[in-house]
């Protein structure tokens, strides 16, 4: 079992940064992927960014690519999302996810409760 707790979201001005943070509960946290993803008004949940057990591996959507990074503290159970040049329609609910090896099942993954980002044009 694992808890996700998110933090870090706010309103922001475009083309200004943010950074989410995501602190998971538990001994095992080093066992799991972790990923982003958001959910805008009236749109489905996306896929945002994805970084793999060890941090080796990083994955990121289209729409995010060189402006978003995640990254994990394996000693804290953290995982990081820093977003830069944030554009209007990065506004969404960004809920932090783990995953072990289901293939990011939305069923079988934890999510964490989201946190709100607003980007004002």
């Amino acid at each position: 079992q694992v808890q996700l707790v998110e933090s870090g979201g706010g309103l922001v001005q475009a083309g200004g940064s943010l950074r989410l943070s995501c602190a998971a509960s538990g001994r095992t946290f080093s066992s799991y992927a972790m990923g982003w993803f958001r959910q805008a008004p009236g749109k489905e949940r996306e896929f945002v960014a994805a970084i793999s057990w060890s941090g080796g591996s990083t994955y990121y959507a289209d729409s995010v690519k060189g402006r978003f990074t995640i990254s994990r503290d394996n000693a804290k159970n953290t995982v990081y999302l820093q977003m830069n040049s944030l554009k209007p329609e990065d506004t969404a609910v960004y809920y932090c996810a783990a995953d072990r090896a289901t293939g990011w099942d939305p069923d079988a993954v934890y999510w964490g409760q989201g946190t709100q980002v607003t980007v004002s044009s």
